[in-house]
């Protein structure tokens, strides 16, 4: 049961990776005007953005398939950490009640708090996570 559950939290908090690359393909400007919002402009050039969009839609189906994980499983971490982080300011306080104010609060935000342990979860545990390709190729 460990291994199935690793692998349906693999494939959620993947395909979570997917969906976000696929929406900043798709539409690169939201992508921009996220990065200057939220995350302090770190992404916005254009040179970037479509690297990393399909970087995080290649590290979203290596997460899901459970390959090369000693490299992949980390990579997903500092990205759904790293954007944890960056958001702080609303996932301490999602009621905006000190540090935001009720108009600026974004209660969607805090179950980026939830993405970011299921990531951990994943690396901590990766001795259960035994429904995974590089595992499986290994016994061949």
């Amino acid at each position: 049961m460990k291994a199935v559950l690793l692998l349906a939290l693999r494939a959620t908090t993947g395909a979570l990776l997917i969906i976000w690359g696929v929406l900043r393909v798709m539409t690169p400007q939201t992508a921009v005007g996220l990065s200057e919002k939220y995350y302090g402009g770190m992404i916005s050039a254009d040179a970037l953005i479509m690297p990393l969009a399909y970087g995080q839609i290649a590290l979203g189906a290596l997460v899901i398939l459970g390959f090369l994980r000693k490299v992949i499983y980390p990579l997903q971490a500092i990205v759904l950490v790293g954007g944890a982080a960056a958001i702080w300011k609303y996932l301490a306080d999602p009621l905006g009640l000190y540090l935001l104010t009720p108009e600026t609060n974004k209660l969607l935000f805090f179950p980026s708090t939830t993405v970011a342990v299921a990531s951990l979860i994943i690396i901590f545990f990766k001795e259960y996570d035994r429904i995974a390709l590089d595992r499986l190729l290994t016994k061949a």
